[in-house]
């Protein structure tokens, strides 16, 4: 095998929450080297071409994105590899769309609207708290970012809210039992719950215990929660259709028959 960095990705080799289609051809597009890696990515020109319906194919995309119409947390971005990741916050200035990138229940990426409120604001989970070589303290988030003189009570695994302006914390929520959290990994991708207990496993993974809304109960490892409100009452952003909720088996394909059952009627 040649030397170097993989330039070129094969469709079955895609991540799964892309959902492309199988018989679509044969390559998909290589996300680039960026804040967010490639298993937790969604490349801008899948967003255009294959989510929003906004071009038909990767030459329009990119010239969509060559005239500088779309913007992430703030930035204009030109290409077409870009990977937008978790929380992300995308604008489309000529058509007035403004997305966050969250995960539904079932773990797949989903362009969520929001409010003109929720545009300068992104929460950033913390990665790693550290001091530089000139003794300046620094911490480092999930989507890349190193934000020196943080508040000096934040640990790893607290989230931050960025204001996507001044690149500055406006506020941080602690990772405690009681806060509301997404999952972003694990079987549990996508539902969001209140966390009920933490148990320490020095040497291996810390486990959470977390409720949702219908007071179903799960595990899952520690690192899989993202802090998103420091109670239920008081998510600090819009949620997408379900809630964060997963529906049983059962009740999955309840709902997907009598949605089917009523497309039927309408086209009669």
């Amino acid at each position: 095998m040649a030397p170097g960095p993989k330039l070129h990705m094969k469709r079955l080799a895609a991540p799964p929450h892309w959902m492309m289609d199988k018989l679509g051809g044969v390559f998909a597009p290589k996300p680039r080297s960026g804040p967010h890696k490639v298993n937790a990515c969604l490349p801008l020109i899948l967003i255009l071409r294959n989510r929003l319906k906004y071009a038909l194919n990767y030459r329009e995309s990119q010239m969509i994105l060559k005239q500088r119409f779309v913007k992430v947390d703030g930035k204009t971005r030109t290409d077409p590899k870009y990977p937008a990741g978790f929380m992300d916050v995308i604008t489309i200035k000529e058509s007035g769309d403004k997305f966050r990138l969250l995960y539904d229940a079932k773990g797949r990426f989903v362009l969520h609207k929001i409010k003109d409120d929720e545009v300068n604001m992104k929460i950033c989970k913390v990665k790693k708290v550290s001091v530089a070589a000139s003794r300046t303290p620094y911490i480092t988030t999930h989507d890349g970012r190193t934000i020196r003189y943080p508040d000096p009570n934040l640990k790893k695994g607290d989230s931050a809210v960025i204001d996507l302006e001044t690149g500055k914390v406006k506020e941080w929520h602690r990772f405690k039992p009681g806060c509301l959290v997404m999952i972003t990994g694990g079987a549990n991708m996508g539902r969001v719950g209140e966390v009920v207990a933490r148990e320490r496993h020095p040497g291996s993974f810390d486990v959470v215990h977390v409720k949702d809304a219908t007071e179903s109960k799960f595990a899952t490892r520690a690192d899989n929660a993202f802090v998103i409100g420091s109670s239920i009452y008081h998510p600090l952003v819009s949620l997408p259709k379900q809630k964060g909720i997963k529906l049983s088996i059962v009740e999955d394909r309840e709902k997907k028959l009598a949605s089917a059952e009523k497309k039927k009627r309408g086209k009669r």
